[in-house]
């Protein structure tokens, strides 16, 4: 029969007995928090009595098979088969977050995570940003960038104490780089506050660093930019950040690009689209015309009847794709009518007028220029 409610572990955790396993965990961990003794510090005696039920609780009903016994037999159930109720470290194998994160805990149970036998650390990754012109952007560009980043101090080799005076082991922790406590019914494990975690500290600092290993320094560096980029790319160059400590690998720099807009051409990715404005008398005879490319310019037909809004393609002679291939230009031709005639195109445009009419009823709706850019593009 199960359980009593004074020692319900659904009860303890405060789930019902239906509970998802992230229910009984996210319970648990609220119980951790609420009951540590290092977060009850004047009631400590009943802090650790209910982290040990909350423990004890999350123990059997994190655990399948313990959890299908507990629900049919309660806890004298799981002792009648052999299963051990009382409280096992091993329930934090999977959840050192708890302790480790929350509560600033290194490992329990005696095991280690830091200190001197711990893996070096990598170093930070730093963040540069450049601005392109259309041009640059389109064609690509080496260009040279100074950054500044903290690289490890040469005199003292990044130890910080100054040379030829060494290191000292660390009083505070004897030279283990960490510290172990008692907490009740287990054992914790912390990084030494003094040495953080080195087991070593500096009798003498180095001068050139002042003590910290590391001495901020500018360079300047070789950046190589492909054709194509747009704004928001973001370039790496691998092993280009901050030095790592303790042997860990250096970081890395990244370089995000944001490019000028075009006096003229629109970007659509690697496609360009612009438009050039034609007299009534080019449209309606057709004519050749110089329209402008990145690189230089180039011939286009056009044709009789040439309507305003209508749409030439360049093929190739859009941005490189940084991918490989490059897009096309797109050309809209706009019809432009004259504000302001003199007396001799007046007249001819009355003539014109006169042997061309045109039925003034309502046309259908035709799609402005934005939108047959959009159907082009789909």
């Amino acid at each position: 029969m199960p359980a009593k409610d004074s020692q319900d572990y659904y009860v303890i955790l405060g789930v019902e007995r239906d509970a998802s396993a992230d229910q009984i965990k996210s319970a648990y961990r609220k119980c951790a928090m609420q009951w540590h003794p290092d977060r009850n510090p004047d009631n400590k005696t009943e802090a650790e009595e209910k982290f040990r039920l909350a423990s004890e609780a999350y123990g059997v009903l994190s655990d399948q098979q313990k959890r299908s016994v507990y629900d049919r037999y309660g806890a004298a159930g799981l002792n009648s088969r052999g299963f051990d109720t009382g409280f096992d470290s091993s329930v934090f194998t999977d959840f050192q977050d708890i302790l480790g994160e929350m509560f600033g805990f290194d490992d329990i149970g005696g095991r280690r995570r830091g200190g001197r036998g711990s893996r070096g650390q990598r170093g930070s990754d730093l963040r540069y940003d450049m601005s392109l012109t259309f041009e640059e952007a389109a064609t690509g560009v080496s260009s040279q960038i100074r950054i500044s980043r903290n690289e490890t101090c040469e005199p003292c080799k990044g130890t910080g104490a100054k040379p030829g005076t060494g290191m000292t082991p660390c009083k505070t922790c004897g030279g283990r780089g960490q510290m172990s406590y008692s907490q009740g019914f287990f054992s914790i494990t912390r990084t030494c506050p003094a040495c953080q975690g080195a087991g070593q500290v500096i009798k003498d600092a180095c001068v050139s660093c002042r003590g910290q290993g590391r001495i901020e320094r500018e360079r300047t560096l070789e950046v190589g930019i492909p054709a194509g980029v747009d704004s928001g790319t973001r370039l790496r160059m691998a092993g280009q950040g901050e030095p790592g400590t303790h042997g860990g690998s250096p970081g890395d720099l990244y370089i995000f690009l944001e490019v000028k807009e075009h006096a003229f051409f629109e970007r659509r990715g690697s496609d360009l689209v612009c438009e050039i404005p034609i007299s009534i008398a080019q449209a309606t005879l057709g004519v050749k015309i110089k329209v402008p490319t990145l690189k230089d310019e180039e011939d286009l037909e056009i044709p009789e009847g040439t309507q305003s809004g209508q749409i030439f393609r360049k093929k190739g002679k859009g941005l490189p794709n940084p991918h490989g291939g490059k897009g096309d230009l797109y050309i809209s031709v706009r019809v432009v009518i004259p504000s302001k005639v003199s007396r001799e195109q007046r007249k001819l445009l009355e003539q014109l007028g006169q042997s061309m009419k045109i039925d003034n009823k309502p046309a259908e709706r035709n799609s402005t220029f934005f939108d047959k850019v959009k159907d082009i593009f789909g």
